[in-house]
């Protein structure tokens, strides 16, 4: 057995021991009378687990003081809502659900597993062809769900969202330009959370051009995901990022109590580290996982 196929393998035992430890967690607050909590954490995988990757400087974003750049009152727009697509009810992963497009008209896929109650959703991609290796990670994933569906709990419906900014995937894969949708917007800097602009780039990634976007969720991808966790409910969430320095819970300045019982969870079962070994000295604003725990 090649090693390649033996760190698939592994990556792959992990997340279904994960997984099962997940069913068994308590995550249920509620974010207001309309929406649901999300519980989520970001977990980094190193880009061995797919494919070789070309090296690249990583960076982790992290809490910092509050800025005193930041604006007093924040611009918003109107959100459009977005039609309810029909909900896939087979869960068997065989054909994706298209929540919305990209800047490109590219479909953003969403894949089901499991038909239980109880929806957990998780993410790759959000960095398009920077953390190239998050993709490919996602897709092995699907494609192993496929032939052992019986291994995702009764209770459970697990969606996986393979590429967010499948822009950036497609057209920079494993380049800087990829980090950025095709409006050179952070789709990670783009949530209503302590949103910006801009920010402070010192100790933070700045390799190339990259901004927040004109306001919270004017980009179309990060609309969609927003629309399809209120409108699915999603209880539990984790985003893949490569900085491979562990998993990050959600939650500032203090950590969302479900987030960290995820975050712990998925560290008693896997390598990486709750908490992370770094948490780097980046300004941090606009962020999905702040958001979802906010």
């Amino acid at each position: 057995m090649k090693p390649q196929q033996k760190k698939i393998i592994l990556y792959t035992a992990v997340f279904i021991a994960f997984l099962w430890v997940l069913f068994f967690a308590v995550f249920f607050w509620s974010k207001n009378s309309t929406e649901q909590q999300v519980v989520i954490t970001s977990t980094s995988v190193p880009a061995s687990a797919t494919v070789e990757r070309t090296a690249t400087p990583q960076t982790t974003e992290t809490n910092l003081p509050e800025s005193t750049s930041i604006p007093t009152e924040i611009p918003t727009h109107t959100l459009t809502p977005l039609p309810t697509a029909t909900p896939i009810l087979d869960g068997d992963g065989q054909t994706p659900r298209i929540i919305g497009t990209s800047v490109e008209g590219r479909p953003l896929e969403i894949y089901r597993f499991g038909t239980g109650a109880e929806h957990r959703l998780i993410i790759a991609g959000i960095h398009g062809g920077y953390e190239y290796n998050t993709v490919d990670l996602a897709y092995e994933l699907i494609i192993y769900l496929k032939e052992y569906l019986e291994l995702v709990p009764d209770e459970l419906s697990l969606f996986i969202l393979p590429a967010l900014n499948v822009d950036g995937y497609t057209n920079f894969r494993g380049a800087y330009e990829g980090r950025a949708n095709t409006n050179g917007v952070d789709l990670n800097r783009n949530w209503a959370w302590n949103w910006q602009p801009d920010w402070n780039k010192s100790g933070c990634w700045n390799y190339s051009p990259i901004n927040g976007g004109s306001v919270p969720f004017s980009e179309p991808e990060v609309e969609a995901l927003r629309q399809f966790i209120l409108d699915e409910k999603i209880s539990a969430l984790i985003s893949y990022h490569s900085a491979a320095l562990g998993i990050f819970h959600g939650g500032s300045p203090e950590p969302h109590p479900g987030s960290v019982s995820l975050a712990q969870a998925a560290a008693s079962v896997s390598p990486y580290a709750y908490p992370p070994n770094s948490y780097g000295l980046c300004e941090v604003t606009g962020m999905l996982a702040h958001w979802a725990a906010d």
